[in-house]
Order: C-alpha cells, then sequence, then structure tokens
C-alpha cells in the first residue's frame, strides 16, 4: 500500500511531461506571453484520468485547429470539474478563433469572475468586446487592465476617443507624455480630438508649452509655426520660425516657412536665400522642392533681377528624382522664349518621368521649333508606336518629314493621323496645311490647292 503515493507522483510527473511536449509541438503559441498562459498540472488540480483524457483532446484540437472539437472537449471538463478559470479561458479563446463571441464573451468573462487578478484572462475578454465594437464595456476591461500595464493608457485613449469623451482621452494623454514622453501615435489621437472639438487655441497652447519646455526640439518648432499659420496669426508664426533659426542655425526644413514671410515682408534677398536652402537639400522630399522652385520661379518672373540666382539653383534640381521640377523650369524658359533651353529641362524630365505624355509632346514640339527635324522624325515614330491614337504625333511627325523633304512619307503619315481628329478643327486645318505641303513636294499641284483651301476654310470655321 505504500507504493501508491509514490506511484500516483508518479503519474503526475508522467503528466506533466506529455503536457509540456504537447504544448511544443501542437501549440507553439500555448506560452507564458501577454495574452496566453501555460497550463501545467497544478493549474489542473488533482484530475481524474478522464479529466486529463478530454484535456488533452482540447489541446490536440486547438493545435491543429479544430476549435469545435476543442469546445466540445472542454466542456466535458467542465462537466467534470467546472472550478478552474483556465478551462473558461480555452473555451473562450476557441470560441474566439470560431469567431462565436457572445459564447467566448461568458466564457472569458467566468474565467475573470474565477480568477479576477489574471490579466491575460482581462485581455481576452478586452479583445473580445474589441472584435464587437462594444467600446464602453472596453473601456471598462482596459479600465482593470491599467494597473497591470501603463500601456492599456494608451488604448484607454483611443477607446475616449471613439466614443467622444474627448476630455477624458486628453487628460490621459497629458499624463502619458508627461510621463513616458511624445509620441506620433499619441499626438496623431491629440490632434484628432483637436479637429472633432475645433479647439485650436488649445492644440497651439499644448505646443507652446512643448517649446517652452524643449526649446531645442526643432519638430515642436515646426509644428507651432504650421498651426499659427493655420490659424491665420502669421505674425506669431514669423517669429517663431526666427527663434527657431536662432535656436537651430543649421535647420533646414524651418526654410520651408521662412521663405514665404521673407517673400510676404518683401524681404527678397533672405527670402531668396531661404528657397536655396530647401532647394538644395537633401533632407527635403523632392515634391516639397517643386512647390519651393514654383514659388521661385513665378517670383522672379515678377522680378526678372534676380534671375540669375534662378539659374544658380536648377543644376541642383535638375537632378531630382521627379520630372515636375525640370518640366517647370521648361516652361519659364518657354515663357522667356529661350526654346533651347527649354528642351534642355523637358527632355531631362522626359528622361525622368518616361510615360508623360504632356512632357513628350513639348519635347516634339520644342524639336520642331529649334529645326531638329531629323530628331523630331525619328522621335516622333516612335512616340506614334506608344501612342498611336494621338493626333498631334502624326502631325509633328509630318512636319518634320515635309521639313526634310520627304514628302511622300508625310502624306502617309498625315492621312492616317486624319483618322484620329475629335471635334478639332484648328488641328484638322493644321493637317491639311501640310498634306498641302507634302504634295506640292510630290508635285502635284492641282492637290496641294486644293488642300490649301480646304485648310483655309477650315481655320476660317474656326
Amino acid at each position: 500500500m505504500g507504493r501508491c503515493p509514490k506511484g500516483l507522483n508518479f503519474m503526475k510527473y508522467k503528466f506533466n511531461i506529455l503536457l509540456f511536449l504537447l504544448e511544443i509541438i501542437l501549440i507553439p503559441s500555448f506560452v507564458m506571453a501577454q495574452g496566453d498562459i501555460e497550463v501545467n498540472q497544478d493549474d489542473l488540480g488533482n484530475v481524474t484520468d478522464e479529466y486529463q483524457e478530454f484535456f488533452f483532446e482540447a489541446l490536440k484540437q486547438k493545435g491543429i485547429e479544430n476549435y469545435d472539437r476543442a469546445v466540445t472537449a472542454l466542456l466535458e471538463c467542465i462537466e467534470i470539474d467546472d472550478s478552474k478559470g483556465v478551462l473558461y479561458y480555452e473555451l473562450g479563446k476557441n470560441y474566439v478563433a470560431l469567431k462565436n463571441f457572445g459564447d467566448a464573451e461568458d466564457a472569458l468573462k467566468k474565467a475573470v469572475s474565477k480568477e479576477p487578478s489574471n490579466e491575460w484572462y482581462l485581455d481576452e475578454l478586452y479583445g473580445v468586446y474589441i472584435q464587437q465594437k462594444d467600446l464602453n464595456k472596453a473601456i471598462k476591461t482596459v479600465k482593470q487592465l491599467v494597473s497591470y500595464h501603463p500601456d492599456y493608457k494608451e488604448d484607454l485613449a483611443g477607446l475616449y476617443l471613439q466614443v467622444k469623451k474627448y476630455d477624458d482621452a486628453l487628460e490621459i494623454l497629458d499624463e502619458l507624455d508627461k510621463t513616458i514622453g511624445i509620441s506620433i501615435s499619441r499626438d496623431r489621437m491629440r490632434n484628432q480630438i483637436y479637429a472633432a472639438t475645433g479647439r485650436s487655441e488649445d492644440r497651439i497652447k499644448n505646443l507652446e508649452q512643448r517649446v517652452e519646455s524643449n526649446p531645442d526640439g526643432e519638430t515642436n518648432y515646426l509644428a507651432l509655426i504650421y498651426r499659427y499659420s493655420e490659424s491665420g496669426d502669421k505674425e506669431k508664426a514669423f517669429e517663431t520660425a526666427k527663434k527657431l533659426l536662432e535656436v537651430n542655425p543649421k535647420s533646414q526644413l524651418v526654410h520651408m516657412a521662412l521663405y514665404k514671410f521673407y517673400l510676404d515682408s518683401n524681404e527678397a534677398e533672405k527670402a531668396i536665400e531661404s528657397m536655396k536652402i530647401v532647394l538644395k537639400s537633401n533632407k527635403i522630399k523632392a515634391e516639397a522642392k517643386y512647390k519651393v522652385l514654383n514659388d521661385f520661379i513665378k517670383f522672379v518672373g515678377d522680378n526678372p533681377e534676380y534671375e540669375d540666382d534662378l539659374v544658380e539653383v536648377t543644376s541642383d534640381v535638375s537632378e531630382s528624382e521627379s520630372g515636375k521640377t525640370n518640366a517647370e523650369l521648361g516652361e519659364y524658359y518657354f515663357k522667356k522664349e529661350n526654346k533651347e533651353k527649354a528642351l534642355e529641362y523637358y527632355e531631362k524630365a522626359f528622361s525622368l518621368e518616361p510615360n508623360n505624355f504632356a512632357v513628350l509632346r513639348n519635347v516634339l514640339l520644342l524639336l520642331i521649333d529649334n529645326k531638329n527635324f531629323e530628331k523630331a522624325a525619328t522621335d516622333s515614330l516612335e512616340a506614334i508606336e506608344n501612342y498611336p491614337s494621338q493626333p498631334v504625333l502624326y502631325l509633328i511627325n509630318g512636319v518634320a518629314l515635309n521639313e526634310l523633304g520627304r514628302g511622300k512619307e508625310a502624306i502617309e503619315t498625315l492621312e492616317m493621323g486624319l483618322d484620329y481628329i475629335i471635334d478639332d478643327t484648328k488641328m484638322e486645318s493644321d493637317f491639311y496645311s501640310q498634306l498641302s505641303e507634302a504634295y506640292r513636294q510630290k508635285g502635284d499641284l492641282d492637290m496641294s490647292e486644293s488642300l490649301a483651301k480646304k485648310a483655309k476654310t477650315l481655320l476660317n470655321k474656326n
């Protein structure tokens, strides 16, 4: 009889080993981590063989994702002994896997009732409420979880935001900012609250406090400059930008704001210097540079005495990954009637954006204007292969061929392109004018004269 307790201890030891192996092989997720717990013999207490068999079956079925069978096995365990919270916890997780959230909630609430201080049970229940979008119950649960991990406070703030308890949310965000520092995710929530409530003054006050507490922080200054500008207080925005430049003379981002303020205050030299810093910066994205360059070009258009400054920076920005900057420069030089320079920048733009049809068209037209007819003929023919329904390409090709004295080829191209013209009498007139020239080169003067008259009639209609 003295052997019985020893045999029982051996069976418990064997049970623990088997359970450990099952957890590793069948259900890797079944370890001590947030959202999961480790189950062992002590969790289960003194149990019957039948109980053990059902429990092992539940583990096995869950491991191979047969959640409905795992549920059945766990319910058998509960029928034998329902005193352990872990059974309801596992039952709830299987219901979650089956998307049976109602039963999952009931099971997890029972698990919590048996072990109110078990954070993993609470966390799983919290997850169920989130999936059900039951925010009020989620708030109640996450409040309990906050005592275990402060990270849950940010979750609570997010929930308050969703249920429009903005003051409660801001209170938590302020507390977290003071204790663990500012974060992008919390700032995003804060800005959502300010936007929803129209509290622009509170937003600005918060940023002013940040600048005061961290006078070397560039990001806080930039955010404050933006918010001052947004609220229409350009004077404070300008003063804040100048203050940032004082505390951080190497700041490049501040010049994104400064150049505009300098332009508004007629400080042209300082504005140009700020624009140059932006356009030469390796910290500022190409799209932002494009906007500054656009303003620079407009400024020089009204103040041509500063054109040399524009030329100075174009060599840097023209190598930008974006073709927009080069296209903008091309347009600028085209308006200045410097077509050779315009072509140079449009060609750079096209090399960066080879699928930009508008830039391609401008390149081909400028090749004609610059009397580079051979290249215009070759490139327009290639363009026709890529854009066969664009009539302007046939017209350009026809013009180039006529200028090269290849009228017969021009006729073929122009007649083909006519089929693609839709409700554009001006372009149609241009086609017939070029056809007239092509037939003249061919020696068919009657046809040439007839086509010329047709071109004139269409032009008069336009």
